[in-house]
């Protein structure tokens, strides 16, 4: 089940890929800066009592599974599974039609 993209088709999931990589690093980049305000207000407020590591390592989770995502680290489960997932669903649905006709 190959499926052949023509030039326009290419350039345009080039381009996802790019916004995408561009989303991380934005998130990356505000994630950093907020974390690095939070801990400064945290250690000159209250130095007895941390609390800023607690948005730091749920926000911090949420970066590296968008970092996963948009660098395809796990790719069984990228865009390629969704396009075999889907055309199997649709044979299923194609064959339980014609089973009942």
């Amino acid at each position: 089940m190959e499926i052949n993209y023509d030039e326009e088709d290419k350039y345009l999931l080039a381009k996802k890929k790019v916004e995408g990589i561009k989303g991380f690093y934005g998130n990356l980049t505000v994630f950093i800066a907020v974390n690095v305000v939070l801990i400064f207000i945290n250690l000159y407020t209250t130095p007895n009592h941390l609390w800023f590591y607690w948005p730091l390592m749920w926000w911090g989770l949420g970066v590296v599974f968008h970092g996963l995502k948009v660098f395809e680290v796990f790719p069984s489960f990228g865009k390629d599974w969704e396009e075999r997932k889907i055309k199997e669903l649709m044979e299923k649905e194609k064959m339980n039609k014609n089973k009942w006709q």
